[in-house]
């Protein structure tokens, strides 16, 4: 009797936490606002500039707009920083931070921002020239 119910409160199992994620998901992309700074599941960081049904248009430089699915949009910013200060955070802020060396775990949107004028460099780091 127990090798049959077993695996069917297994998938009951897998079923309700995977409704419960969509439902999350849902409640999330219905609370997004134009405004909200933004980064998609692929990591583009971004300002969302027009939303409809099915896709948002995110500012991710000075005139520069992409159209994403409404689904990519992961989390808000503030969330992302928010996780960055947790106990497991502390290795995703050195991540995120780009220094090889761990930090602190939370991350200053501002102090890497003159990096966005010079792609091609890591935050905090010098061009050799070549």
């Amino acid at each position: 009797m127990l090798i049959f119910a077993l695996p069917l409160l297994l998938l009951g199992w897998l079923f309700w936490t995977q409704n419960k994620r969509m439902k999350q998901m849902r409640n999330f992309s219905s609370a997004l606002n134009v405004g909200d700074q933004v980064i998609t599941s692929s990591g583009i960081f971004g300002t969302i500039k027009h939303l409809d049904d099915s896709s948002g248009w995110l500012e991710i430089a000075d005139g520069v707009t992409i159209r994403v699915d409404r689904r990519a949009i992961a989390m808000k910013q503030t969330d992302a920083l928010a996780a960055g200060t947790g106990a497991a955070g502390g290795a995703a802020g050195g991540a995120v931070g780009g220094s090889g060396t761990a930090t602190s775990g939370t991350v200053d949107p501002t102090s890497d921002a003159g990096s966005d004028h010079n792609p091609g460099s890591t935050p905090g780091s010098s061009q050799s020239g070549q």
